[in-house]
């Protein structure tokens, strides 16, 4: 019964609040209510639309000029992601208009893949180049149980490949090696870098393989740099004055 009698006392309090009118005092300066309010009239924003090329976000810019606001911000904020966001409203806000996000080319550096995954990955994530070529031809013939016979001073290794009826050979894996994986959107170039390129073996002694990356990510920065100049080669030159572009 009491629980129920401070239930109806409490709701009673609660719809008097409701009922009476906001109280709106200054402090030091500053205007504060009593009472929760909401704002009617606020401005509407648009909800972003998403693209997977910097193709589209041009096309977009050069042929919807009529939906841009007076002042526009291309924001490259890495190799992968771009987005299209306003100047300050009058609400002290930014509407983002679309952003770009590049396609994952899916390879995963410092992670070993056993050969045939590893000779795919090679042939599809990268740009096809002569050490790519090498790289291929040494994983494809590395002949089993023969990694760990070998010296490794922390940069090179060396192992057995197989020549077919010819037999086999000693090969050095080659170390650093620069290759061009597929890291940032494709209408700019592929940044090249270094890379460790490591052989090993599994519990069944075969032969596993993996990449480092070596540059200490500097390759970003040089992507950044692409992008920004691709989007203000292509952009209309009407925009020059409304957009920034920054990275």
């Amino acid at each position: 019964m009491g629980y129920d009698l401070r239930n109806a006392l409490e709701y009673l309090a609660e719809m008097a609040n409701d009922a009476r009118e906001p109280h709106v005092v200054e402090i030091g300066g500053k205007t504060y209510c009593d009472k929760g309010m909401q704002r009617y009239a606020k401005e509407d924003l648009a909800g972003a639309i998403q693209v997977r090329s910097l193709k589209s976000l041009v096309e977009y810019i050069n042929g919807k000029s009529e939906e841009l606001r007076e002042s526009m911000i291309v924001h490259v904020e890495g190799p992968g992601f771009v987005s299209l966001v306003s100047g300050l409203t009058k609400e002290r806000e930014r509407e983002t208009l679309m952003f770009a996000r590049a396609e994952d080319a899916g390879f995963q550096f410092d992670h070993y893949y056993d050969q045939e995954r590893f000779i795919i990955n090679m042939q599809t994530c990268f740009e096809q180049t002569e050490e790519v070529g090498y790289i291929t031809t040494v994983a494809g013939n590395v002949v089993n149980e023969t990694v760990a016979n070998y010296g490794d001073n922390g940069t090179n290794q060396k192992v057995t490949i197989s020549h077919g009826i010819a037999g086999r050979e000693d090969a050095e894996v080659p170390n650093p090696v620069v290759l061009r994986p597929y890291r940032t959107f494709m209408e700019v170039e592929q940044p090249e870098s270094k890379f460790v390129f490591r052989i090993n073996e599994d519990a069944d002694k075969a032969p596993i393989f993996k990449l480092i990356e070596a540059d200490g990510g500097l390759w970003k920065y040089e992507a950044v740099e692409s992008i920004k100049e691709y989007i203000k080669k292509n952009l209309d030159p009407e925009f020059s004055s409304r957009i920034t572009v920054i990275g």
